[in-house]
């Protein structure tokens, strides 16, 4: 048993659900090779507001003061009003970024979200964690113990895990797994393209800082340990302000432009508001 009480065969799944993941994620990324339109959305890409060190380290010092991921609760949590909401977590807006929600095909409960920009993309999924203790050190164990080809390095905000991933053409791709903890949360982020081969690239500087400027909604609902902390439809800033005048009002939370009935993989919604940072786009499948 692991050091929360998750089975070996349930930690296997996990390992295998990520490389599985990170599969999908390098064909996606080879794919955009043969597209050259997307070399310039890095270019469109503006760096970020928020602080991440210099060095690569094994130990991330400094998240919640200095460096994020940040909690709600935060005093130096940037101001995230001008935010998308995303339930779990708030995102920046950055010019050329796209952003896709993965959902279950099953009951269309939303399960993660991923961004692109250029050749990279950052797939986002928050976790609950225990109120003592952090869960990336545990997590990061399952991952080494499940795949043979995983390696722990250094990176950015702290250790993490290097996984190649071998695609059809027989290339090699390689993919960051990164997780953060904060007060009873864990962020893991999956990199890939060049935000993960290059680390001196542009789009892995965005990417860099993307992360660290999110900000974690992590509620008051009891959850598991390594459970994933719920999700909500895309909410921009201005939409947002109207469910809350609404709600004041006693008309209730439908928002103008959002997507009626229950969420599918065809269903595709673009932000109606184009914040100073330029828009974002937002899919759901």
């Amino acid at each position: 048993m692991g050091l929360f009480g998750f089975g070996k065969k349930k930690k296997n799944r996990e390992a295998e659900a990520i490389a599985s993941q990170t599969e999908d994620m390098a064909k996606e990324d080879a794919q955009l090779d043969d597209e050259s339109q997307q070399g310039d959305d890095a270019a469109a890409g503006e760096r970020m507001t928020g602080q991440i060190p210099e060095e690569t380290s094994m130990a991330y010092e400094g998240r919640g003061e200095e460096y994020g991921p940040w909690d709600i609760d935060e005093d130096n949590a940037p101001d995230f009003d001008e935010y998308m909401s995303l339930g779990a977590f708030y995102i920046p807006f950055v010019r050329g970024i796209q952003l896709r929600i993965k959902a279950s095909r099953a009951d269309n409960t939303l399960l993660g979200a991923t961004v692109t920009i250029g050749r990279s993309s950052l797939e986002l999924e928050a976790f609950a964690a225990p109120k003592t203790l952090g869960l990336w050190d545990d997590v990061r164990e399952d991952l080494l113990e499940g795949n043979a080809n995983a390696k722990e390095v250094p990176g950015i905000f702290g250790a993490e895990i290097e996984l190649p991933v071998k695609l059809d053409n027989g290339k090699v791709h390689t993919t960051r797994i990164v997780g953060v903890d904060g007060p009873r949360w864990m962020l893991r982020g999956i990199f890939s393209g060049p935000a993960a081969e290059d680390p001196k690239s542009p789009e892995a500087e965005i990417l860099n800082r993307f992360f660290s400027d999110i900000v974690v909604d992590r509620g008051e609902e009891p959850l598991a340990p390594r459970d994933l902390i719920p999700m909500a439809p895309p909410l921009t800033p201005n939409e947002r302000r109207e469910r809350d005048a609404a709600q004041q009002d006693g008309e209730g939370a439908q928002l103008p432009g959002k997507p009626e009935g229950p969420f599918n993989s065809d269903q595709e919604t673009e932000t109606k508001t184009t914040l100073s940072r330029g828009p974002m786009f937002s899919e759901l499948r």
